[in-house]
Parts: structure tokens; sequence; C-alpha cells
């Protein structure tokens, strides 16, 4: 049963949903589920799989998963002791209307996916970037319409390579989970491909009503200037496509610190999908 359900809580993570696994790690008495015992919920609240002992136990259980999976102050878990009696008394024990009359203590972990990041263009800030992810252990991909910025000698650890023309990669990634990535860069060579990719991936996404967060679909960025956005930001204006959305794109990407090399800019969009990823205010310091 164990490794049934770590199998479905890796597959849920690799297709970037959010599950908490419950383990009853300690047990005094009679109890129904043994240490071991493992049950694991998907960001939905609608699944589960495996089982902690059943009856009131495994409710109570599933019912603090889901408010775990959407309670952003407890990112990671708890741990939690259930008395198997109405009247149990102790330090943080949750009595339970049973009999059994045992205690069970369980860890419930939340566990995030990692982030997936598209990037488009396969030139050095891509080939900076993949190397900082690896490091990470996030996943991206590469799509580039040439096929020598597009390949696994060049990116050997890609989890898809898209050697396409602009028009193929868009219908490629329309008959494609909008979650699947988490971010999506824009880093081309060309700017008039970048622009079509980025009408393109907004015109899509914003017609399935999608915000574009990260979550139900991917956080929009795009490197380059002011003047080259202003640009972007009127071609899309003229296609119909909404200040909201034009407004949800990051351009130019990274934190600002003062990055040049392809290495830097690497460092400052990565602490910013960082910043993103956990919830973290970039304009407020972490060390204390």
């Amino acid at each position: 049963m164990t490794a049934t359900v770590l199998r479905w809580a890796l597959k849920c993570l690799e297709r970037r949903k959010a599950v908490v696994i419950a383990t009853v790690i300690e047990t005094t008495g009679s109890v129904p589920g043994k240490v071991g015992a493992r049950i694991a919920m998907s960001e939905s609240g609608n699944a589960w799989v495996g089982t902690v002992g059943g009856a009131g136990l495994e409710m109570k259980v599933l019912n603090r998963c889901r408010e775990l999976i959407n309670d952003t102050s407890k990112p990671y878990g708890e741990v939690k002791t259930f008395g198997l009696n109405k009247g149990a008394k102790g330090y943080e024990v949750q009595p339970l209307d049973s009999l059994c009359g045992g205690k069970v203590t369980l860890s419930l972990e939340v566990m995030i996916p990692m982030p997936h990041i598209l990037l488009i263009g396969g030139g050095h800030c891509a080939q900076a970037l993949a190397q900082s992810i690896d490091l990470l252990g996030w996943t991206f991909s590469v799509h580039d319409t040439r096929k020598e910025f597009c390949n696994s000698e060049l990116y050997p650890s890609a989890d898809k390579l898209y050697h396409l023309e602009v028009s193929e990669f868009l219908k490629s990634i329309e008959g494609e989970d909008a979650s699947e990535f988490s971010d999506i860069l824009l880093l081309g060579h060309d700017w008039s491909e970048d622009q079509n990719r980025l009408l393109g991936l907004l015109e899509l996404y914003s017609n399935q009503n999608l915000e574009l967060d990260g979550s139900l679909a991917p956080r929009i960025g795009v490197i380059g200037s002011r003047s080259k956005w202003q640009e972007f930001e009127k071609q899309g204006l003229a296609k119909g496509i909404s200040q909201e959305i034009l407004d949800s794109v990051i351009c130019p990407i990274g934190l600002n610190i003062g990055a040049q090399s392809p290495e830097e800019i690497a460092i400052a969009v990565l602490a910013q999908i960082m910043s993103n990823f956990k919830n973290i205010d970039p304009d407020k310091p972490s060390w204390r």
C-alpha cells in the first residue's frame, strides 16, 4: 500500500498538482491503523489513495488534509495526535468519538510541485538558466526554431524539446495541459518571433479565462527593454488582448540586481521565480 500511495503522489506532482501525505508515525493502545499506514490527497481535495485506518480518524485526517493544502500559513504540514476516545486528554491531543481508546500521531506533509520552466529561445541566457535549474532540482523544456539551439546535446536534461516553427509550436502548446508549465520565459533571438509567440500564448490563455499566475496557467515573462515591451503591448491591444492580461506579463524579467552576463541574468530570473513560488515579498529581507 505504501508504494501505491507514493507512486500516486509522485504522479500528481509530475502533473504539477500539490499533494498532502498523512503517515501514522506513532501509536499507543488499540488503534485502527498501524505505524507506516499512509493516505495521500491531491490538491482538488476530491481524490485520495491509501488509508490510515478508516472510520472517524480517517475522516478527520482527510478534512485536515483539505485545510492544509490551501493553508499558506503552514505550507509544509504538521504533526498531529488524535485520542480515539471522546474523553481523551493531553497536550495537543484531538479527541475523537471512538471506542478504540488508543492514541495515534500522524505526520501531515504538504508536497508542492517544483517549477517547470519553458525556455523560449535556446541561446546563451537559456543555457545559463538550464544549468541553474538543474542545480535547483527543477524541470525545464526548450523551444527554438533553430535546431542547433534546441537539441539533446545542448540540453541533455530537458523534459521536452520543441524544435518547431512558431505556428506549429503554438498549436502544440494548445493541445497540452495549461498547468504543465509554471513559467514561460521568452528569450528569443528574433523580436518578431517572440512577439508572435507572446501574442499567441496570451490569446490562448485568455480565451480559456485562465489567470497567468503559475497555477492553472503559467506566468509569462519577456527578456528585453521597456521600449520593446511597449511595442509588444501596442500590438497586443490591436489584436484585442485586454490590458489586464498584458499587465500580467513580466517585462523585463529578473530581480533588479544589476545583472549583465547570462549567468547573472539566470540568478536574477530564478530568484524572481523562487520568490513567486514561495510567496515571498522580494522587497523584504528574508534574513533575521
